[in-house]
C-alpha cells in the first residue's frame, strides 16, 4: 500500500479504488486489469483493494497501481477493514464488482462516512447463479433492491444481466448503465505455447479449444459428449483451458466417453491468444453467462465461435448468429451439429477480427468513467 498518512485532497481526487475478493484467473478480475491500465494511462491513481492479495493475475498488475490487501478470509471479515480503508485512503471513486461484495461496499461506505463516487457493476445473470435461488435469493434481491439505489450507478456487462437486475430489484432502468467488458488485443499470437499440447493437438484432427473455469456454470460436460458425437464422423481434439472445482467429474466423464486421447486439460493459462491462434473452432457450452468475455477473446483472434445461446451475452456478441452459431442450452446433439457445420464452413477471419476489435477497452474506459469521474473533475483538481 502507498503509504500510511492521510492523502493530500490533490492525491485523493486522482485516487480509484478498484475493490476485488482476490485476482483469480476469471474473466471480471481481467476486466479489471485492463481498466487500471487505462485509467493510469489517462493520469488516474489506481489501488486494487483485494479482501485476499492472491491469485493468478497478479502478475498483470499494471505498473504504477497498488495493492491493498485487506486479509479477509470471507466476505463478512472484509466490513470493517473495507471501512478502515475507506476512512484512512479516502478514494476519490470505488468501483465494486460481484454481489455480495458490491452490497458490502455500499455499507461501508455508508458506515465510513465516506464521499467517494461509488460505482457497482454485475458481471453475471444473477437469477440464474445458485446463491439466488429460494429464501436466500429472495433476501438477496431484497438487499440488492434497497443498496444498489444508494450507488452512484450500477454498471450491467449486457442487456441481458441489465434486465435480469432489473426485474430482480425494480430498480429503475436509467439507473442501470450497459457497458460491455473489454479484452486484451491480440498480442504477440506466436508467442510459445507449451509443444507437447501443441504437437498432440495438430496431429491431424480438427482442432477444437474452450476456455473457462470448470465450474457447473460452463457445462463442459454437454461439450464433451457432444465432441463425443462429433468424433463419429471427423478426427477432432478438443483443447480446455481452465481450473476449477469439476476436474475430477470432467476427467471421468472423458474416460466414460472415450475421449481419453481427443481431450485436454492443461489448466489455467494466462494468456490465451497464441493456443487461439492454432483453433481451428472455439467452443463455448455455458448455461449461463454475463457477456462471455471467452466469446471475444475468439473473435479477436479471427477463430469460428459456436455458442449456446445462454441467458445472458453471447447471442449479443454474435449479433443472433450474424458472427458465429448459436444453439440452445444442454443440447449436445445441436452442439455436435453446428460444430460440424463451422468446421466444413470457409470464414471470413478479418470480418471477426473487426467485430472483436469493437469490444476495445478505450471505449469502456470512457463509459466506466463517465460514470466514475463525470466531466473528469478527479482530474482537474489536481
Amino acid at each position: 500500500m502507498a503509504g500510511t498518512a492521510l492523502p493530500s485532497e490533490a492525491e485523493r481526487t486522482g485516487l480509484i479504488a478498484i475493490l476485488l475478493p482476490d485476482l483469480r484467473g476469471g474473466g471480471v478480475e481481467r476486466v479489471r486489469t485492463l481498466l487500471a491500465r487505462e485509467f493510469l494511462a489517462r493520469g488516474y491513481r489506481i489501488e486494487f483493494v483485494l479482501l485476499r492479495a492472491q491469485g493468478e493475475l497478479l502478475p498483470d498488475v499494471p505498473p504504477g497501481a497498488d495493492i491493498v490487501d485487506l486479509r479477509a478470509g470471507r466476505f463478512r471479515a472484509a466490513f470493517w477493514p473495507l471501512v478502515k480503508y475507506l476512512r484512512r485512503r479516502r478514494p476519490a471513486a470505488l468501483l465494486a464488482a460481484m454481489w455480495p461484495l458490491t452490497g458490502l461496499a455500499v455499507l461501508a461506505k455508508r458506515v465510513a462516512h465516506s464521499d467517494c463516487r461509488l460505482v457497482v457493476s454485475e458481471h453475471n445473470a444473477l437469477s440464474r447463479t445458485p446463491t439466488y435461488q429460494g429464501w436466500s435469493g429472495r433476501a438477496h434481491r431484497m438487499a440488492g433492491a434497497l443498496l444498489y439505489r444508494l450507488a452512484a450507478g450500477v454498471v450491467c456487462v449486457s442487456q441481458g444481466v441489465r434486465e435480469d437486475i432489473r426485474a430482480s430489484t425494480g430498480l429503475s432502468p436509467d439507473r442501470m448503465h450497459v457497458v460491455y467488458n473489454p479484452v486484451r488485443r491480440a498480442v504477440a499470437l506466436d508467442r510459445a505455447v507449451d509443444a507437447d499440447v501443441l504437437g498432440w493437438w495438430k496431429e491431424g484432427a480438427a482442432r477444437l479449444i474452450a476456455i473457462g473455469s470448470l465450474k457447473p456454470q460452463k457445462d463442459f460436460s454437454t461439450l464433451l459428449q457432444a465432441l463425443a458425437l462429433l468424433r463419429q464422423t471427423r478426427a477432432a481434439r478438443l483443447l480446455i483451458l481452465g481450473e476449477g472445482t469439476l476436474r475430477a467429474e470432467l476427467e471421468t466423464l472423458v474416460s466414460s466417453l472415450g475421449l481419453k486421447d481427443s481431450v485436454r486439460m492443461p489448466g489455467f493459462v494466462p494468456d490465451p491468444y497464441p493456443y487461439l491462434a492454432h483453433a481451428d473452432l472455439f467452443a463455448i457450452s455455458s448455461a449461463w453467462e454475463g457477456l462471455g468475455n471467452v466469446i471475444i477473446e475468439a473473435l479477436v483472434a479471427g477463430v469460428p465461435v459456436v455458442s449456446t445461446d445462454c441467458p445472458s451475452g453471447p447471442a449479443e456478441i454474435l449479433e443472433n448468429g450474424k458472427y458465429g452459431r448459436l444453439v440452445p442450452v444442454r443440447d449436445p446433439e445441436a452442439l455436435a451439429a453446428a460444430m460440424t457445420e463451422a468446421l466444413d464452413k470457409a470464414v471470413d477471419r478479418d470480418t471477426l477480427r473487426r467485430r472483436g476489435a469493437e469490444f476495445s477497452i478505450e471505449r469502456a474506459a470512457d463509459q466506466y468513467l463517465a460514470l466514475i469521474d463525470p466531466g473528469g473533475s478527479m482530474l482537474a483538481q489536481r
